[in-house]
C-alpha cells in the first residue's frame, strides 16, 4: 500500500486579509506622522512645547511622548493580528532573541540609572524600536503589505524633502532678512504677538537692555543648512539615506507613462540630492557615495564599465565634497574633534560602569563631569553603538551591535543573490542608515528609528518568502 504523501509546509499567504491591509496602511500613515511631527530625540521631550494654536499644530514639532500614546494601541492591535494569523518566526532564532536580550538588558540597566526621567523616555523609544521590528516581521513581510506601508512613509518623506528645499530657497533667506530689518527698526515692523512668540522661542534675545536677533539664529539662516521636518540637518541626511533608495527605485520601476516617469525621477533626484547637499552632512555625503558605488556592482555591466562608473562617482563625489566643505576643514573641523571627545567620554563611562552603564539615555550626566574643559556640552554620544556601551554597559552594547550586524548580514546575503531591486533598495537604505549611526544619534529619534526598524523586520521576512521575490509595483 502506497504511503500518503506528506503535506508540504505552506508559506505565509502573499495576499493579506482586508484587516491586515488596513493595518499596514494605518501603520504606514503613523510612521509618516512620526516623520512629520516626531523628528526630535526623545530625551528633548520636555523642551518641546505642546502646540497651542492651529498654526503651531500644523507647523511645529509635537512632544515626543505623544507618539508613544498613538503607537501603543497600534502595537496592541498588531500583536492581536499576529496572534490571529498564527504568524511564525521564519529566521534564525538569534534574530528574535538578540533584540529581546538587548531590550531586557536596558530594563535591567534602568534599575540603576542616574536619571529616571531620561531613562523612562529612552525605554519607551527602545520599546518602539523592538516592537516595530517584530510588527514588520510578522505583519508586513509580503509585497502587498509593504506597498501599503510605504504609502504613508514616502508621502511624509516627500513632504520633508519639499520642506527642506523650501527652507534653503525661500524660508531661511526671508527669515534672516526679517530679523535683520526688525533689529534695525527696533521691531516696530513685527506684530506684537509674533514678537512675543519669537522671544519665547529664543529667536529674539535681550542684551544690555536691548532686544536683538539671536546671533545663533542668524548663523543658522545664513549657512543655509536645512533640516526639513527633523531636529537638525544630519537627521535629515539620515532619512534621505534610509528612504531615497526605495523612492528612486520605485520611480524607475513603477508601471507609469514614460513622461510621468521622467518627471518623477527628475523630481526625486532634485529633491533628494538637493536636500542632502544642503543639509551639509559630511558623513551623509560620504555614505551616499559608498552606497552609489555598491549599487553599481549590482548592474550586469562589463567589469571595465563598472570600474569607470565607480571612478566617476569618486571623482565627482569627492570633488563636490572638497568644494562644499572647504571652509569647514580650513576652520579646524570642529564637529569631528567634538565627536572624538564624546566618544572618549563614552569609552571612559563604560570603563567606570562596565556591567550596567549609567542608565539608558543618560550620557549627558557623566559627560558633563568628564568632558574636556573647552568642549561644548552634548546630551548624546553621537554614536548609537558606543552609547549602548556607555548607557547600559558591555552586555547592552554587545547585544545591540550583534543584533544589527547579524540581521544586516543575513538580509544582505539574500538580496545580493535574488535580483530583487526593491528589496535591494530597502536594504541599501537600511545599510546607509545603520552606518550613519556610527556618527549620529538616530536611534533616539522616533521618526528615524521606528521607520528603520519596521522596514528591517519587514525585509527580513520578505527576503525569505518565495512568493514575494518581486514587489508588485503596478
Amino acid at each position: 500500500m502506497s504511503r500518503k504523501p506528506k503535506a508540504e509546509s505552506r508559506e505565509p499567504d502573499s495576499k493579506p486579509s482586508t484587516l491586515d491591509r488596513a493595518f499596514a496602511l494605518a501603520f504606514g500613515l503613523f510612521l509618516g506622522l512620526t516623520i512629520w511631527k516626531f523628528g526630535n530625540p526623545v530625551i528633548l521631550d520636555e523642551k518641546i512645547l505642546p502646540p497651542i494654536s492651529f498654526s503651531e499644530f500644523l507647523n511645529d514639532p509635537w512632544p515626543t511622548h505623544c507618539a508613544n500614546w498613538i503607537f501603543l494601541p497600534l502595537a496592541i492591535i498588531g500583536a492581536f493580528l499576529a496572534l490571529k494569523n498564527k504568524s511564525h518566526w521564519r529566521a534564525t532564532k538569534w534574530l528574535w532573541l538578540l533584540p529581546l536580550l538587548w531590550f531586557g538588558w536596558q530594563m535591567v540597566s534602568a534599575t540603576q540609572t542616574i536619571d529616571a526621567t531620561l531613562t523612562a523616555m529612552t525605554l519607551w523609544q527602545f520599546f518602539g524600536c523592538v516592537a516595530c521590528y517584530f510588527l514588520g516581521a510578522f505583519l508586513f513581510g509580503t509585497s502587498r503589505a509593504l506597498n501599503l506601508l510605504l504609502i504613508g512613509i514616502l508621502a511624509a518623506f516627500a513632504f520633508c524633502l519639499v520642506r527642506a528645499v523650501d527652507q534653503r530657497i525661500f524660508e531661511f533667506p526671508q527669515n534672516r532678512q526679517m530679523l535683520m530689518e526688525g533689529e534695525r527698526e527696533n521691531w516696530i515692523n513685527v506684530p506684537p504677538e509674533m514678537f512675543l512668540q519669537m522671544k519665547r522661542d529664543g529667536v529674539i534675545i535681550s542684551t544690555n537692555g536691548m532686544d536683538v536677533a539671536n546671533p545663533a539664529m542668524l548663523r543658522k539662516f545664513s549657512t543655509g543648512r536645512v533640516m526639513g521636518a527633523l531636529v537638525y540637518p544630519n537627521a535629515l541626511a539620515g532619512i534621505i539615506l534610509l528612504l531615497l533608495p526605495i523612492a528612486l527605485t520605485l520611480a524607475f520601476t513603477k508601471k507609469i507613462r514614460p513622461v510621468i516617469r521622467i518627471i518623477l525621477i527628475a523630481l526625486t533626484c532634485f529633491l533628494g540630492g538637493g536636500a542632502l547637499f544642503w543639509s551639509g552632512s559630511k558623513l551623509g555625503w560620504l555614505i551616499a557615495m559608498a552606497l552609489g558605488g555598491l549599487c553599481l556592482f549590482r548592474f550586469r555591466w562589463p567589469v571595465k564599465l563598472k570600474v569607470a562608473a565607480l571612478a566617476l562617482i569618486l571623482i565627482f563625489g569627492l570633488g563636490i565634497f572638497a568644494v562644499r566643505f572647504h571652509d569647514y576643514f580650513s576652520s579646524g573641523a570642529t564637529s569631528i574633534s567634538a565627536r572624538l571627545d564624546y566618544w572618549r567620554a563614552a569609552v571612559q563611562t563604560t570603563e567606570n560602569n562596565p556591567l550596567l552603564g549609567s542608565g539608558p539615555g543618560t550620557f549627558q550626566h557623566p559627560y558633563a563631569q568628564i568632558k574636556s574643559p573647552d568642549a561644548e556640552m552634548a546630551r548624546l554620544a553621537h554614536n548609537d553603538y558606543l552609547e549602548q556601551f556607555s548607557d547600559s554597559g558591555i552586555p547592552g552594547g554587545i547585544f545591540y551591535a550583534s543584533w544589527i550586524a547579524l540581521v544586516l548580514a543575513t538580509i544582505g546575503r539574500r538580496v545580493w543573490k535574488n535580483g530583487d531591486s526593491i528589496s535591494f533598495a530597502i536594504f541599501t537604505g537600511l545599510l546607509g542608515w545603520f552606518i550613519q549611526g556610527i556618527g549620529e544619534f538616530s536611534l533616539y529619534i522616533p521618526a528615524l528609528a521606528w521607520t528603520a526598524f519596521t522596514l528591517l523586520g519587514c525585509l527580513l521576512v520578505l527576503t525569505t518568502n518565495p512568493f514575494d521575490k518581486k514587489l508588485a509595483t503596478g
